[in-house]
């Protein structure tokens, strides 16, 4: 259906109890639906935000509109878990329709202060004439998981940004607060990152843009992210619009990262390593990562399984995206590395180690499972999941461990959607050297991390579900071992 504005920014009151039943039974019995990812239970679900660990529990809340696959009045779901695995969703906590978010609880981030957590995020609202305003507004939940708005908004939109002026990171630096905001500028039309810092939450002091040796950050950054990770600061981001000549992508926006030795608060810069950005995720399907750090010292990322501007397949079943699985974020040797939390390993019911000399490694792999496989060296050939044990309907996973490439293929598995943005990507890898590969799949989802998490590459796909083989694609004898997981859901 085609919807409308109104239609769009009705109030929720508005919407009867058993549209909304409705809506959840068809999403729930979606084929397409993945049980492990957190996903909506109606309508439409976007940015992570308030990622955090408070009161024993780890949460993180998902922008949402419940009504429909569409972007509409915007409201945050509230979920919670005792592992970063298994999420409980407590529905709606942050609804929007005050002064300062009346059309739209836009995305923001948490910081545990004394025995609360404070919640910064943007508010959208729309003028008479549909212009918008941004402001950036704060809430206190307890340890209940109330959460009471605050009355005045903590920072108005600057008259040197557009309206394009949202998505805070709330950072607790010593006794000083920080926030990262994403913002258009006015004069140029460029993205930028703005600072801003306080010492007691009320009172924000504008401290400009953030300099850096990045270059061109595209016509608006997004989701800007810091936090430390094994004695570095690392920058992550979302700059839309971003020339092919500072950083080669098909994906419609990239999420990007970026490594430094250290932010300069005083001076609010931050010089990154060789003026680089790099691709956070090489697959199709991941935008607005949100990472922080854990009281265990540790970094952790989620990420919105979707892109803005892309019909996806249920949304003729009225649900669209996920969130990724939780990701520890480390840096080792100097390389960036991206590995699933090890408590991944809970949803493990058996394990079956893979057969050699064979071309069908797993005949019914089933909806939700773990592959681990490492490819020796000096090899090529084509790995197919979701498949019925051809190349005409399977994901593909060419790899070519002699000039070290490895090309993920989505043409062949199931419904098409996004095929503008191009239905490969390609990773380079070492050449002559093994290939390990830590594959989960979720009914519509597949993450791949290679390397022990070198890369990720992370993609939506909707195949027949009665196409449930791991294969090779010709009987040539490949070197490998590895294993296989049937996963339970959350």
């Amino acid at each position: 259906m085609a919807w409308t504005r109104e239609q769009r920014y009705r109030n929720y009151s508005n919407y009867s109890t058993t549209l909304i039943d409705n809506l959840e039974k068809q999403a729930a019995t979606s084929q397409y639906k993945p049980k492990f990812h957190i996903s909506p239970k109606s309508g439409l679900l976007n940015d992570p935000n308030g990622f955090s660990f408070f009161n024993g529990q780890w949460h993180v809340f998902y922008q949402a509109f419940p009504f429909g696959p569409v972007h509409g009045l915007k409201s945050w779901v509230h979920c919670v878990s005792n592992d970063l695995v298994h999420w409980q969703n407590l529905g709606i906590a942050l609804p929007a329709g005050g002064r300062y978010d009346s059309h739209g609880a836009y995305s923001g981030s948490a910081q545990v202060i004394d025995d609360q957590l404070f919640l910064m995020y943007t508010g959208n609202v729309r003028t008479q004439d549909w212009q918008r305003e941004s402001f950036q507004n704060g809430a206190w939940m307890d340890k209940d998981n109330h959460i009471t708005k605050l009355m005045e908004a903590l920072i108005k939109q600057p008259t040197y940004v557009t309206d394009h002026f949202r998505d805070p990171q709330l950072l607790k630096i010593n006794h000083e607060y920080y926030a990262l905001i994403g913002a258009q500028d006015k004069e140029t039309l460029k993205g930028e990152i703005a600072l801003f810092q306080s010492n007691d939450l009320k009172n924000w002091h504008d401290l400009g843009y953030v300099k850096h040796n990045l270059h061109d950050l595209g016509f608006m950054v997004e989701c800007p992210n810091l936090v430390d990770v094994d004695g570095k600061k690392v920058l992550i981001f979302c700059p839309q619009g971003l020339p092919q000549d500072e950083l080669k992508t098909t994906n419609i926006y990239p999420n990007v990262y970026a490594i430094a030795d250290h932010f300069d608060f005083e001076q609010n810069y931050f010089e990154a390593e060789r003026g680089e950005m790099v691709q956070l995720d090489e697959g199709f399907d991941v935008y607005a990562s949100q990472a922080f750090n854990a009281p265990d010292g540790n970094a952790y990322l989620i990420s919105w399984i979707g892109l803005p501007e892309i019909a996806y397949p249920t949304d003729k079943e009225n649900w669209a995206h996920c969130l990724s699985m939780v990701k520890q974020l480390k840096i080792i040797d100097g390389q960036f590395y991206q590995q699933p939390v090890a408590a991944m390993s809970k949803l493990r019911d058996y394990e079956q180690k893979l057969p050699q000399k064979q071309r069908v490694l797993i005949e019914k792999a089933g909806q939700q499972y773990e592959l681990q496989l490492t490819l020796g060296a000096n090899q090529t050939g084509n790995l197919l999941l979701a498949s019925d044990g051809t190349t005409e309907h399977a994901l593909q996973l060419k790899f070519n461990t002699i000039d070290g490439k490895l090309t993920v293929d989505r043409s062949n598995v199931g419904e098409k959607f996004g095929v503008e943005f191009g239905e490969q990507r390609q990773i380079r890898l070492d050449p002559n050297a093994p290939l390990m590969l830590d594959i989960f799949v979720d009914h519509s989802v597949c993450e791949i991390f290679v390397n022990d998490g070198q890369k990720v590459l992370t993609l939506r796909y909707f195949a027949d579900e009665s196409h449930t083989k791991i294969a090779f694609s010709d009987e040539k004898l490949m070197n490998y071992t590895g294993q296989y997981f049937a996963l339970n859901d959350m």
